[in-house]
């Protein structure tokens, strides 16, 4: 499920292959904490793995994180309508016991459990529209869009490498639309002195840019299961 970015990857072989087991060494995540989880469904999981930790396309989500296990982490990254509602479908009868997985699980034997108290249910009880899924079960880690995949407005989960990658696209225009925004305009305006007249303004504008598209788009997940 890591194929799509075996060409230009923030990952390596061993994570790619961890990202496919249940009890992975990436993250001692149990997919099953609430029965088997059907094939069709932990595919999808596999395939948000992988973009977390192989897709190079998501330097403009990264965000600040203040918190204890982590520094960074990615926000609001806009998933094609198609994605959500096919995680959503083909997970809609699996069970789980929490909305949020990022947090609040019982890591008193190592992996996950399900807090005390409470109840496996059904996802389309915990999670009744796909944008609620995409949205919630990673803090707004991802964000539900009606955007459709192809329109160089959405990222993909999964895609063909053999069609090229539509995420790069997809971060150029996330990634300019970020760096010309009136808010950060007024950051990077010049202001008088030799320093700053010494760079052409077409240059102060795309430099943000490149940085954004290079040195800040790979990143792992940061879970911090408290």
């Amino acid at each position: 499920q890591c194929a799509p970015w075996k060409d230009n990857a923030c990952c390596t072989a061993n994570t790619s292959s961890e990202a496919h087991k249940d009890n992975s060494n990436l993250y001692n995540f149990n997919w099953n904490h609430c029965g088997v989880m059907p094939p069709k469904c932990k595919r999808h999981f596999i395939q948000d793995t992988c973009l977390y930790e192989c897709s190079p396309n998501l330097g403009p989500w990264i965000d600040q994180a203040d918190s204890s296990w982590r520094r960074e982490r990615i926000l609001h990254v806009p998933l094609c309508k198609e994605d959500c509602e096919e995680w959503w479908e083909d997970c809609k009868d699996y069970v789980t016991c929490k909305e949020n997985w990022h947090k609040g699980w019982n890591w008193a034997t190592g992996t996950n459990r399900c807090p005390w108290g409470s109840m496996c249910r059904p996802f389309s009880h915990v999670f009744p529209r796909p944008k609620d899924l995409c949205e919630k079960i990673w803090s707004n880690s991802y964000k539900y869009t009606t955007e459709h995949r192809g329109s160089g407005r959405c990222i993909q989960m999964w895609f063909d490498p053999a069609q090229g990658n539509p995420n790069v696209v997809v971060a150029k225009y996330y990634a300019w639309k970020k760096r010309t925004s009136p808010a950060h305009m007024e950051n990077v305006i010049p202001e008088t002195g030799r320093a700053a007249s010494a760079w052409p303004w077409s240059v102060l504008v795309l430099l943000p840019l490149a940085l954004a598209l290079g040195a800040g788009g790979c990143g792992s997940r940061g879970w911090g299961f408290l």
